[in-house]
């Protein structure tokens, strides 16, 4: 029959609609502001006592609670306001000591009937949640430094292991490592075993004065490979930081060749941030030097906790940080802070090598950190703040050999038991293959954040009003059909979104007002296509489908377009563009839904498989 969906037909599109209502009504739960607590370690449990004291202590301090729960590990704080949040966490934070962390959150407040159904509200962006924004930079040249010194020593042992003398061996400049001998048998001998091991170096043969030297060049492909790595290794590093954290949906991606951008949205902590996310805290595991041994061969350091008191070690590393598998902070059978730790099957092999014929000799545990410290300096004899990259060593434990060490060990010799917590938490989530530099630091308060939702919100609303009204007032009849299809496709956009766990930006609500613009295209399209056949004296019934079925190739054109164009947008663009075109590509398909098939089973509802006389479609037309 003409002008009628057969009923499957308009199950799917009743399915669908009812599918979008549910998944798009957590949207209207806002989230609460809240406090989050955490153990410092792994070891201190956050129970109910614990969330008394908090409570306890912010309504000692005038702050409304709203509710608090114990969620797993944690307990949440809801609040009433922004300007309560803010003062949430230093009253909690000294209720509770240094035994536990108090962060800055958003908790969903979607009802729990939606919740079991997999239904929650669309994740923010940092424009419109608050939190704060970080550039770092990867220190590339010290990457591949930390690549050639690691090779360097490992040469070394295995020229020892050969019975190979040679008299030194330096790295030179960026790239090159220079092994001396004192004759050129052994330097023969060397070149050869080197030859067949370390590819990845060229080779050359000097004669300076009375040595004989290898000049190892690491090649720009190796080069090319260590910077990729250090990249790719610190992302890693940082995404897993982040994790530890308990952050809600972060944003970790790569910008260019050497730089990482960090979006934690929801935590205004800046010092807690940047103290775990850049803190380049690594380990390296050396043996002491012998009396005997070469000054070129050995150096110098302090320890941590005494400064005054210093130690000689190898220049060989025996292991770093990037071979640990696992950290847990503990505690020694005098109540001390230890960490426990973990090697790979590598860096095990490598510590029993090392080990076994060192018994009684003393192994250090040397803590590396890279940091960027302000200082001020007189430019034009202006005072200017500039950064001032620091690297500080220091011994944080030296113990004598007992017997072969394998993989699992303890670490000792640390200040407190948030330290020992924080090298444990870096050392677990990975180490950096390079340090990195904070180069941008931006915060975004959550009252900003509501502003521009506000502002976002308005937009929507206004532009949806506008379209609404022009519609109901230019087609009448066919208007009321358009408005409700446009009311649909707006509530699938969001549902989708929502699904998708797609985020939210100010970028991403232009495309949500760009689509409710663009929405109603195909029911011009079509509506003026039904005017079109009325006015040549088609019947209403033939003019409804000719509308529909004649406007559908232009429609799909015009969409299919546009949709291509968003889909590179999102392809190449990054950031707040992608925001955009994901909005965009999730609206242009809602829109052919809603305009074609939903506007459609709406027309023919009203005026399928019956006589129709006039159509209350706007201008003046005949009656047929």
């Amino acid at each position: 029959m003409l002008n009628k969906y057969p009923l499957w037909k308009n199950l799917i599109i009743l399915v669908a609609v009812v599918i979008g209502f549910i998944y798009a009504l957590p949207n209207l739960f806002p989230d609460d502001y809240a406090v989050q607590i955490t153990g410092a370690r792994s070891s201190t449990e956050v129970n109910s006592a614990v969330l008394e004291r908090a409570v306890k202590a912010l309504e000692s301090d005038g702050i409304e609670v709203k509710s608090s729960t114990l969620e797993d590990r944690d307990a949440l704080i809801r609040l009433t306001s922004s300007d309560d949040q803010l003062r949430a966490r230093p009253a909690v934070q000294a209720a509770l000591g240094r035994d536990y962390l108090v962060a800055l959150n958003m908790a969903p407040s979607t009802p729990a009937w939606l919740k079991s159904l997999g239904a929650g509200p669309m994740k923010l962006g940092l424009d419109l949640r608050g939190g704060v924004h970080f550039l770092l930079e990867v220190d590339m040249d010290t990457a591949v430094g930390q690549r050639l010194e690691a090779v360097s020593g490992q040469i070394k042992r295995e020229l020892r292991e050969e019975r190979i003398r040679y008299r030194g061996g330096d790295v030179k400049g960026t790239r090159d490592i220079i092994l001396s001998f004192r004759d050129e048998a052994s330097r023969t001998e060397a070149f050869n075993l080197i030859k067949r091991q370390y590819n990845e170096f060229l080779l050359d043969e000097k004669t300076v004065g009375d040595e004989f030297q290898i000049v190892l060049t690491l090649s720009e492909a190796e080069v090319s490979a260590i910077r990729k790595y250090a990249l790719e290794q610190n992302l890693t590093t940082i995404r897993n930081r982040v994790n530890e954290l308990g952050v809600a949906e972060p944003l970790v991606q790569q910008q260019g060749a050497d730089r990482i951008i960090v979006e934690l949205p929801g935590v205004q902590d800046t010092a807690q941030a940047k103290r775990v996310l850049g803190a380049t805290a690594n380990l390296e595991f050396r043996m002491e030097a012998r009396q005997d041994a070469p000054a070129s061969e050995t150096e110098q350091f302090s320890f941590r906790n005494e400064r005054q008191r210093t130690a000689r070690l190898e220049r060989d590393t025996i292991a770093t940080g990037n071979n640990v598998a696992n950290a847990q902070q503990a505690f020694d059978e005098n109540g001390q802070p230890q960490v426990s730790i973990t090697m790979d099957s590598i860096g095990g092999d490598l510590m029993n090598r090392a080990t076994r014929n060192a018994i009684g000799r003393r192994m250090a545990v040397l803590f590396i950190e890279f940091r960027t410290e302000t200082e001020t300096r007189m430019v034009d004899g202006e005072p200017v703040e500039v950064d001032k990259r620091v690297v500080e060593k220091g011994i944080i434990s030296l113990a004598t050999v007992q017997s072969a060490l394998g993989s699992s060990f303890r670490i000792t010799g640390l200040d407190s038991i948030p330290e020992a917590s924080e090298l444990a938490l870096l050392l677990r989530a990975g180490a950096l293959a390079a340090p990195m530099y904070f180069v941008q630091e931006r915060t975004i308060g959550p009252s900003l954040g509501q502003k521009n939702i506000d502002a976002g919100m308005m937009s929507v609303a206004l532009g949806f009003i506008l379209v609404l009204l022009y519609m109901l007032v230019y087609y009448r009849g066919f208007g009321v059909v358009a408005n409700i299809a446009l009311t649909i496709n707006l509530m699938l956009l969001i549902a989708c979104m929502s699904i998708l766990s797609a985020t939210l930006t100010l970028p991403g609500i232009a495309g949500i007002v760009l689509t409710v613009g663009m929405a109603v295209d195909a029911n011009v399209l079509i509506f003026e296509r039904i005017k079109e056949e009325l006015k040549s004296g088609v019947s209403p019934q033939l003019a409804i489908n000719a509308g529909y079925s004649r406007a559908f190739v232009s429609i799909f054109d015009a969409n299919i377009t546009t949709l291509l164009v968003a889909i590179i947008l999102f392809a190449m663009g990054s950031g707040p563009v992608k925001g955009f075109a994901v909005t965009l590509c999730i609206g242009i398909l809602t829109s052919m839904f809603s305009g074609l098939m939903v506007s459609r089973s709406i027309v023919n509802m009203v005026y399928g498989g019956r006589r129709v006389e006039k159509l209350s479609i706007g201008g003046k037309l005949a009656n047929v």
